[in-house]
């Protein structure tokens, strides 16, 4: 059987914690999950070790000292994966914006459907967007369009966080040539899979803002992205030597 792993950054998630661990445990085809937390004060750690308690060999965590950034923290986990022989490395909110039935629709679409990379995207049908604040969905969308027209990339949801990558993808890129760590670490990766010529691949999603805890959202997030993306266009991609 193929072995997945279901990445989780967290930093003060304690509301969502446990019901995120449960729905992706609950899913067929045993997803593990590894949780890389940023020294939440709020005890999200603990309730990760309580877990794991019953479930040693699909739950896993890395505690980290700090807020270091998204980036860092999936790249943290991606090294870990293929270290440990994982074949589908996912990557997921846990704050439920990402229905963790659709993990099963990113696997189907490496699986079965051609792609290297998954993208579980909130607009390549339009917008599909639950309870954010308008503002906010026309920032992201426009985002992602001024991604599309600066580096010719026909990806509609470029700052997706919700992917799957087969694990070929991670073994090529050069983890340590990525050089943005926050959203734009999401772009970044889009665009380094696909100047090496992967498949990638946009699947319609639902988005729903988060019910419980507060969002991590910040404008130097997206000041990153906006200039991150022109010196991107100008970068040359390598894969990993």
């Amino acid at each position: 059987m193929d072995k997945k792993v279901v990445i989780i950054p967290t930093y003060n998630e304690k509301e969502n914690i446990r019901d995120i661990i449960a729905a992706v445990f609950a899913l067929p085809g045993q997803f593990h999950v590894l949780v890389i937390d940023d020294g939440s004060p709020d005890g999200t750690a603990a309730i990760v070790k309580e877990m794991q308690a019953s479930a040693p060999e699909t739950l896993h965590m890395i505690e980290r000292s700090g807020k270091l950034g998204l980036g860092t923290a999936y790249l943290t986990g991606f090294r870990w994966a293929l270290e440990k022989g994982y074949d589908y490395i996912f990557e997921m909110d846990a704050d439920f914006s990402h229905n963790p039935q659709d993990l099963l629709r990113l696997y189907q679409a490496c699986f079965q459907e051609g792609a290297q990379l998954a993208i579980g995207s909130r607009y390549c049908n339009g917008v599909s967007v639950i309870d954010w604040p308008i503002s906010r969905i026309i920032m992201s969308y426009f985002a992602s369009a001024y991604v599309r027209t600066v580096l010719g990339m026909r990806i509609y949801d470029t700052t997706a966080g919700f992917v799957c990558y087969k694990r070929e993808v991670l073994e090529t890129i050069d983890m340590d040539a990525v050089k943005m760590k926050g959203y734009g670490f999401q772009i970044e990766m889009k665009y380094t899979a696909w100047k090496l010529g992967f498949n990638l691949k946009e699947v319609p999603i639902v988005f729903t803002n988060r019910q419980k805890g507060t969002s991590k959202m910040s404008g130097g997030i997206f000041g990153e992205a906006f200039w991150g993306v022109i010196g991107l266009r100008f970068r040359k991609i390598k894969p990993k030597a």
